[in-house]
């Protein structure tokens, strides 16, 4: 504490006021002063308010913008994660397939081995029955081909030859080695020669001459002898004496005179001929045929040539007459056959010969 002091203080004078003119003065000149003072106050206050906004406004905008990154950032976060453990997974698995990949290519390679040898056995197998097969096939093909020729030749039969040469083509069409399918090409081209060739029909003959033989009744005989056979010589007293019982002709003059008096007789010519001509035809001997069709159109000669049944049995029995029934055989006929053996021979002759000690096994081992 200070101590107090024995002096005695004077008491202080309060100030007089000053004049009215002095402190009117000291007022005016400090109004000016005063307001541009305000104004530069409001301007600081203002702009430090505009900062403190701004700064603000700033503020919280970053801290949005902030939280929006962070959030895209713990997304990207997770689903790294959420790829990683794809990831893992995927490689898991790829390892396991590729174990198993490899287990299985191993269980490739062995089925392989065991294809591979299961196919050496069976190529085996089917040359065994190959051989036999094709080798049956060519025996068949080859009989059908000689077959159809001989059928031609010998009875001039174009259906059964063309039937014979089909059975041959599919017996070869059977093969497996396709060596001899030119063959095939050969069998084709004569079948077209066959089918080409300008024969009649047999059966359309037989029903011709059929028909012939039913308008046989319908046939007019003919009214009266030529002269030179009614008007026999009869100067001869012997002649008077036996023609009477008997009488002798020769040649044609008897066969008409018999045609002539016996037209029942002559159509049952006229029908064995043509029968005999149907049967040739059947057999397609076209000699018999054509003897037999000239017969019968003799035989004509009996009834009345101006009646119109006689003139059109005679138009068709030359028409008949004109029927081939053996045309010549076509130039490559038996050219397949000679093809198939030159091909079989030639491979005989590349077959690979087979050892002695083959057929004996048991006797080689011992």
């Amino acid at each position: 504490m200070v101590p107090m002091s024995d002096t005695k203080t004077e008491p202080s004078v309060p100030a007089l006021p000053a004049p009215p003119a002095a402190a009117s003065r000291r007022r005016v000149g400090s109004g000016p002063a005063l307001l541009i003072g305000l104004l530069a106050l409001a301007a600081a206050v203002y702009v430090g308010w505009r900062q403190y906004a701004l700064e603000n406004s700033r503020d919280g905008a970053t801290n949005d913008e902030l939280q929006r990154v962070a959030a895209q950032v713990d997304a990207l976060t997770h689903r790294i994660e959420q790829l990683r453990g794809n990831a893992d997974t995927l490689r898991a698995r790829m390892d396991d397939g590729a174990k198993v990949d490899q287990s299985e290519r191993q269980e490739l390679l062995g089925l392989s081995e065991r294809a591979r040898l299961l196919e050496d056995a069976v190529a085996n197998l089917a040359d065994k029955r190959l051989s036999g097969h094709d080798a049956l096939l060519l025996n068949e093909a080859e009989l059908m081909l000689a077959l159809g020729g001989e059928r031609y030749t010998l009875f001039h039969d174009a259906g059964a030859a063309v039937a014979a040469y089909r059975l041959a083509d599919t017996a070869l069409g059977e093969m497996e080695d396709a060596a001899f399918s030119t063959v095939r090409q050969s069998v084709r081209a004569e079948i077209d020669a066959l089918d080409a060739l300008p024969a009649a029909d047999p059966a359309s003959l037989s029903l011709r001459l059929a028909q012939l033989r039913a308008q046989l009744p319908q046939l007019q005989p003919a009214a009266t002898l030529p002269a030179s056979t009614m008007q026999p010589d009869r100067s001869s007293r012997l002649w008077r004496v036996l023609g009477a019982f008997v009488q002798v002709h020769h040649g044609e003059d008897a066969q008409t005179r018999l045609d002539m008096h016996d037209a029942g007789l002559a159509r049952e010519l006229v029908a064995l001929d043509l029968h005999e001509a149907a049967a040739a035809a059947l057999a397609r001997d076209e000699a018999r045929y054509q003897a037999a069709v000239a017969a019968a159109r003799a035989q004509l000669n009996a009834f009345d040539a101006a009646a119109p049944a006689v003139a059109a049995a005679q138009g068709e029995l030359d028409a008949l007459g004109k029927a081939r029934l053996a045309p010549p055989p076509p130039q490559i006929l038996g050219a397949a056959l000679r093809e198939l053996r030159n091909l079989r021979a030639t491979h005989a002759l590349r077959a690979p010969a087979k050892p002695a000690n083959a057929e004996k096994p048991a006797e080689a081992q011992s």
